[in-house]
């Protein structure tokens, strides 16, 4: 067995990509049209030749309300080969850090559908290290 997928939904496809690709780092790996049954699936990787899961964005055209939270998953994780400099990046890019890496180890933050992204260090936890080492959590992740 192989795990494959991860599918979440979500209501604006663009500023889903604008999150998942120019603001995270994914890449969009094949994209489905379905005029007839009104939807768009856009597959996502991280990149790594080596790491074959994708994130399956699927976009119901006709989806006018937020989707509730239990309609559209828990978290997705990523490993990260330095947790403060990604954190720092997403930050310049206007993500909320919601649980900064006070560890060294572990952050998470929000798609703008309100998904919740987990990033994990990579190897050992790095040292601690300001500002993330007394920067408060910031809502629900």
């Amino acid at each position: 067995m192989r795990y494959l997928h991860t599918m979440l939904r979500v209501r604006d496809l663009e500023r889903a990509l604008e999150f998942f690709v120019t603001q995270l780092g994914l890449t969009e790996t094949r994209r489905s049209v379905n005029e007839k049954g009104r939807y768009t699936l856009v597959f996502l990787g991280s990149g790594d030749p080596a790491d074959p899961a994708e994130v399956e964005l699927t976009y119901n055209w006709d989806q006018t309300e937020d989707y509730p939270v239990g309609r559209f998953f828990g978290h997705l994780a990523y490993g990260v080969d330095d947790i403060y400099a990604t954190c720092e990046r997403l930050q310049r890019a206007g993500v909320a850090i919601l649980r900064p890496p006070r560890d060294g180890h572990m952050a998470f933050i929000k798609s703008p559908d309100g998904h919740s992204v987990e990033l994990l260090q990579r190897g050992g936890s790095l040292p601690p290290q300001e500002p993330w080492a007394s920067m408060q959590n910031q809502g629900s992740w």
